[in-house]
C-alpha cells in the first residue's frame, strides 16, 4: 500500500505542476534517466523535471514542490563534478528557457542575467563593449551563470579576476517557502556569526559556507550549491577585455618543477598560470607536439609579451606563442582535461571523487609530492592538472568504485588540511566531499553551517544531502547502483573498450562538451532541437540506463533509446570533438543491430541500407526511384539520379607509373563518375599508373549505418578479398568518398577486424589529398573556395593533407565548421527532412549563398554535395575536380 500511496502522490504532484507551471513538466522514463546524473559519479533519479519558461513559472514550480514536501534541485548545464545538480525530487532546469542576458550597462561594467544563460553567451554580448565576465571554467561554452553561482566557479583566470563570488553584485533569490528578495536588500534573517580562525587563508576555498563573507549576503550565498535558495537572476560585474593575449608555455624536466615555480610566476603581471602533467599531455595525442620538452608544464598567459618572455626564462624549455590559433590548440589540452583524464594510458577508467582540492600556492609542490605518495600507498594512479597559480589541483583517479574509495578520500582530506588547504577549490562539496567537511572544519563551524542553512531552508527541501547533513560519499554511485542487467558484449569489436558496450557508455562522464552550439561538429541534431536526449551525452546516458533497466526498460527493444538515436546523424563528430572519444555513430549501429534482430526493420533500412545492391542491379533509375517514396524516403527530398554510365564502365586506363588503385565507391561510381575521372586524370598527371577494379566493390557503410552488421561484415570481407591482389602487393588504395574511405580505415576493423584481408585493406587506404599532395608542385594562386569537410573525414582522418593540397593548387580555402545535415541516408529518411535542412542552415547553406560567384564550393562527400544542390543553386565540386581544373586536366564529364 505504501508504494501505491507514493505513486498516487507523485501523480498528484505532476498533475499540479502541469496545472500551475508554464513550462515543460516531464516525468517520462527517458527524461528522468537523462537527469539522473550530472558530471559526477552519482545517480539520483528525479520524480519530475520542470523546464520553466519564465521566472514566475520557476517560482510556481518551487511552490508546488513545497506544498507536496518534495525536495528541489536546481540545474544549469548539469556539469557539476561533485554531485551538486542531481536530485531525487524535483529538478528545475533553467538552461532550456531562462537563458537570456537581460541587460548590460557598459558604463557601470555590469550585466543582469537569467540563471540559465551560458557564460560564452554573456561574453558574446559583453564583448562589443570591450568587457567580459572574469571567471571562466573550462566548460565556458555550456556552463550557466546559475551553475557558476551555485558552486562559486573560478576557471583559469582567477589569478587576475577572482572567483564568481568576487564578481557577483546581487542575486534575485527565492526561498522554499515562497519568499523572494534581492540579496542587497534582504528581509530579517537569523544568521550565525563566524570565527575567522575556522577558515584557511587561501583564495581557492570553496568548501563549506562562506560565513566569513557576512554581512555581505550576496557573497555568502554564492557557492551554497542550491542548498539555501533558488537563484532567479543575478547582477554581475564585468571586467575589461585584455588588449591582447600572449601565452608562454614553460616545460620542466621534473614532475613537480612546474608546481614549485607556480608561486613565483603568479606574482608577475599574469592572467593565468595553469599546470599539466605528462599523462594529460599524452592523453591529448597530437596536441602534445605543440608543447616544449618536459614532463610537467606551466601555461602562463599575460597581456604583455615582455612578461611572457620573462616567465619563459624561468624554465629550461619554453615557447612564447602569439598566434591565436596555436594558443587555442594549446588551451584545448588544458580545457579538455576533465574528459581526457577519464581514461588512463592503458585504457583503464579514471573517476572524479577527489577532484579539485586547493592548497596555498607556496605549498603546492610539497603537497603534490605527498599526494602522489598517498596515491601509490593506496595502489592508485591519477592524472593531475589544474590552476597551479592558485594551488588548485584537478585529478582523475583509477578508483575501484565497487570496492570502495572511502579510506583514500579520508587520507586525502587529512593531507590537504595539513597543508592549510580546502577540500574543494572550485567545484564545491556536493555529495563527493560534504561528508569530509568535519575533517576540515571544527565542530563549531559545522554547527554554524547548519544554522546558516536553516535560516533559509528550515525544512531541508533545497538540494538536501549536500554540505549540511550530508549523504554518504560512497552511496548512490552510478556504477554501483545501476550495474548492467543485460549482456553488454557487443557485436562490434569496440576495440577501445574491449568489446564492452557498458564501458563504452561510461566514457561519457557528463562534462557536456556536446552541448556546444558553435564550433566543431558534434552534435548537429542537438544544435537544432536543444534537447538533452539529442546530445551525445544524453544518448550515452540512455544507453547506460537501458543496460541497467530500472528506469529505461525493455532492454534492446527500448523505444526511448530508439527515439533518441533516431535523430543521431551518424556524423561521428563526437569521436573527434568529445574529449573521451565517445563514438555515438558506432553505438547507434550496435543498437540498431540488436534492436531489430529477428524483426522487421523500417523500410528505409531496406531501400537506403541496401542501395549499393539496388544500384548494381540497376533497380534505381529515373522511373523506379519514384517508388522510393513508399520505401521510407522523405517526400520533400529530391532523389539523385544515377549517371548513364558508371565510373567503372567508363574508365579506360590511367597512365603509366607507380601503381595506385582508385577505389570506385558506390556514390562516385553510380552518381558522380566525373569525380572519378578527374581524380584519375590528376593521378596520371602526377605520374601514377591508375588502376580500377572491374568487379563490384563496396565498403558496407550503408548496411553498417542502418545496423545491418552481419551484411556489412560480409560486404567488407568480400571487397577486401577482391582487392587482395593490390593490397598484398603494397599498392596504395585511394578513396574519393570520405565516408567510405573513413569506413575502410576504421569501422571496417570494428566489423571484421579479425580478417587479415580487411586489416591489410585498412592499412592500404588513403585519401585523395594524402596521396596526391606530396606528388604535386605548387601552382600559382588561382582563386578561392568555400569548403565543406565531410564529418567522417573530420572525425577519422583530419584535413591537414587537404589544406596542403588546396594550397598547392593555388586555392585560398575557407573551411567551414559543422555538419551538412544530409549525412548519408539520414536526410533522406521520412521524418528527418526538417532537422536535416535546419542543420544545413546553421553554417553550410548561408556560407554558400554568401560566396562570390567566382568562388568554388568544395565538398568531397556526396551527401554534402547533394545537400548544397538541394539548398542552393550552386553546383559544388570535389577536390579532385578542383585540382584537375587547376592543372588543366579536368575531364568535363557530365554527371
Amino acid at each position: 500500500m505504501a508504494g501505491v500511496d507514493h505513486n498516487h502522490r507523485v501523480t498528484g504532484f505532476v498533475e499540479q505542476l502541469r496545472a500551475e507551471v508554464d513550462g515543460d513538466v516531464l516525468a517520462d522514463p527517458a527524461t528522468r534517466a537523462l537527469y539522473s546524473v550530472d558530471a559526477s559519479n552519482y545517480r539520483h533519479v528525479p520524480q519530475v523535471v520542470v523546464r520553466p519558461r519564465s521566472v514566475d513559472a520557476a517560482v510556481a514550480a518551487v511552490g508546488v514542490a513545497a506544498a507536496f514536501g518534495v525536495p528541489v534541485t536546481n540545474r544549469g548545464a548539469g556539469t557539476s563534478i561533485a554531485g551538486n545538480s542531481a536530485g531525487s525530487g524535483l529538478v528545475v532546469d533553467f538552461a532550456r528557457y531562462l537563458d537570456q542576458v537581460v541587460s548590460i550597462d557598459p558604463d557601470a561594467r555590469t550585466a543582469v542575467v537569467q540563471p540559465g544563460v551560458v557564460l560564452d553567451r554573456l561574453n558574446d554580448a559583453a564583448r562589443p563593449h570591450g568587457l567580459l565576465f572574469g571567471p571562466d571554467p573550462s566548460t565556458h561554452s555550456r556552463c550557466t551563470l546559475g551553475g557558476m553561482i551555485g558552486n562559486d566557479a573560478c576557471g583559469a583566470h582567477s589569478v587576475a579576476w577572482g572567483k564568481t563570488s568576487d564578481n557577483v553584485l546581487g542575486l534575485d533569490v527565492l526561498l522554499a517557502d515562497g519568499r523572494r528578495f534581492d540579496t542587497r536588500t534582504p528581509p530579517p534573517l537569523r544568521l550565525p556569526e563566524a570565527d575567522p580562525a575556522w577558515f584557511p587563508a587561501l583564495d581557492r576555498r570553496v568548501s563549506g559556507y562562506r560565513l566569513d563573507a557576512l554581512p555581505d549576503l550576496t557573497r555568502a550565498l554564492v557557492g551554497t550549491e542550491g542548498t539555501c535558495v533558488t537563484v532567479l537572476g543575478a547582477t554581475v560585474n564585468l571586467v575589461a577585455v585584455p588588449p591582447r593575449r600572449v601565452l608562454a608555455v614553460l616545460g620542466f624536466d621534473g614532475p613537480y618543477d612546474a608546481a614549485d615555480l607556480a608561486e613565483q610566476v603568479r606574482h608577475l603581471d599574469v592572467l593565468a598560470v595553469e599546470g599539466i602533467d605528462r599523462a594529460l599531455a599524452e592523453a591529448a595525442g597530437g596536441s602534445r607536439l605543440l608543447l616544449p620538452r618536459g614532463v610537467s608544464w606551466l601555461f602562463v598567459e599575460t597581456s604583455d609579451e615582455a612578461v611572457a618572455h620573462v616567465a619563459a626564462k624561468l624554465a629550461p624549455h619554453s615557447v612564447v606563442v602569439t598566434d591565436p590559433v596555436r594558443q587555442r590548440a594549446l588551451w584545448r589540452v588544458r580545457e579538455d582535461g576533465a574528459g581526457l583524464a577519464t581514461r588512463m594510458a592503458d585504457g583503464g577508467e579514471a573517476w572524479s571523487g577527489w577532484e579539485d582540492a586547493a592548497v596555498p600556492p607556496e605549498r603546492l609542490g610539497a603537497y603534490l609530492r605527498e599526494f602522489d605518495a598517498l596515491l601509490a600507498g593506496h595502489g592508485r594512479r591519477g592524472v593531475t592538472y589544474g590552476h597551479f597559480g592558485e594551488g588548485c589541483v584537478h585529478v582523475r583517479i583509477d578508483f575501484d568504485l565497487r570496492a570502495g574509495h572511502r579510506s583514500f578520500l579520508r587520507d586525502a582530506a587529512d593531507l590537504v588540511v595539513a597543508h592549510g588547504g580546502s577540500l574543494s577549490g572550485e567545484h564545491g562539496d556536493g555529495q563527493a566531499r560534504s561528508e569530509l567537511l568535519t575533517r576540515m572544519y571544527p565542530p563549531a563551524a559545522i554547527a554554524a553551517f547548519g544554522r546558516f542553512k536553516a535560516a533559509f531552508d528550515p525544512e531541508n527541501r533545497m538540494n538536501p544531502g549536500r554540505i549540511v547533513d550530508p549523504l554518504p560519499l560512497d552511496a548512490d554511485l552510478r556504477v554501483v547502483v545501476a550495474p548492467p542487467t543485460i549482456p553488454t558484449r557487443a557485436k562490434l569489436a569496440l576495440h577501445a573498450d574491449r568489446g564492452d558496450l557498458a564501458a563504452a557508455t561510461r566514457r561519457c562522464v557528463g562534462v557536456g562538451k556536446c552541448l556546444n552550439t558553435t564550433g566543431g561538429v558534434m552534435c548537429p541534431s542537438y544544435r537544432v532541437t536543444r534537447e538533452e536526449k539529442h546530445s551525445t551525452r544524453g544518448r550515452a546516458r540512455l544507453l547506460f540506463e537501458m543496460l541497467n533497466g530500472s528506469v529505461v526498460r525493455d532492454g534492446w527493444r527500448s523505444a526511448e533509446v530508439r527515439d533518441a538515436l533516431d535523430l543521431c546523424l551518424g556524423c561521428k563528430g563526437c569521436k573527434r570533438d568529445c574529449p573521451v572519444d565517445v563514438d555515438m555513430a558506432t553505438y547507434k549501429a550496435e543498437f540498431l543491430h540488436q534492436h531489430y534482430k529477428r524483426r522487421l526493420r523500417p523500410l528505409a533500412h531496406y531501400s537506403m541500407g541496401w542501395l549499393p545492391l539496388w544500384l548494381r542491379l540497376r533497380l534505381v533509375n529515373g522511373v523506379t526511384s519514384r517508388f522510393a517514396r513508399f520505401a521510407g524516403v522523405a517526400a520533400e527530398r529530391p532523389l539523385p539520379r544515377p549517371a548513364r554510365r558508371t565510373f567503372q564502365r567508363g574508365f579506360t586506363g590511367g597512365g603509366a607509373g607507380e601503381r595506385v588503385l582508385l577505389f570506385p565507391d558506390t556514390f562516385t561510381n553510380h552518381f558522380d563518375p566525373a569525380v572519378g575521372h578527374d581524380a584519375a586524370a590528376v593521378l596520371s598527371f602526377a605520374g601514377q599508373g591508375v588502376e580500377v577494379p572491374k568487379s563490384a566493390v563496396c565498403c558496407g557503410l550503408t548496411w553498417f549505418s542502418t545496423g545491418q552488421l552481419d551484411v556489412a561484415r560480409q560486404v567488407v570481407r568480400r571487397t577486401a578479398r577482391a582487392l587482395r591482389p593490390w593490397t598484398a602487393a603494397g599498392v596504395p588504395v585511394v578513396g574519393l568518398e570520405p565516408s567510405c574511405t573513413a569506413f575502410l580505415r576504421s569501422d571496417a576493423l570494428e566489423v571484421a577486424g579479425e580478417d587479415q584481408d580487411v586489416v591489410r585493406l585498412a592499412q592500404s587506404v588513403r585519401t585523395f589529398a594524402e596521396h596526391v599532395s606530396p606528388l604535386l608542385e605548387p601552382l600559382p594562386r588561382s582563386g578561392s573556395a568555400v569548403v565543406q569537410p565531410h564529418c567522417h573525414q573530420y572525425a577519422e582522418m583530419g584535413l591537414d593533407a587537404d589544406r596542403e593540397l588546396w594550397d598547392k593548387a593555388g586555392v585560398d580555402a575557407s573551411v567551414l565548421s559543422g555538419c551538412c545535415g544530409l549525412a548519408g541516408n539520414f536526410g533522406f529518411e521520412k521524418g528527418h527532412h526538417e532537422v536535416s535542412m535546419a542543420v544545413a542552415e546553421q553554417t553550410l547553406l548561408p556560407a554558400v549563398r554568401a560566396a562570390a560567384p567566382s568562388t568554388a564550393v568544395v565538398a568531397d562527400g556526396f551527401s554534402c554535395r547533394t545537400q548544397v544542390r538541394h539548398g542552393t543553386e550552386v553546383e559544388p565540386v570535389h577536390t579532385a575536380t578542383l585540382v584537375a581544373r587547376a592543372l588543366g586536366v579536368a575531364t568535363g564529364s557530365a554527371r
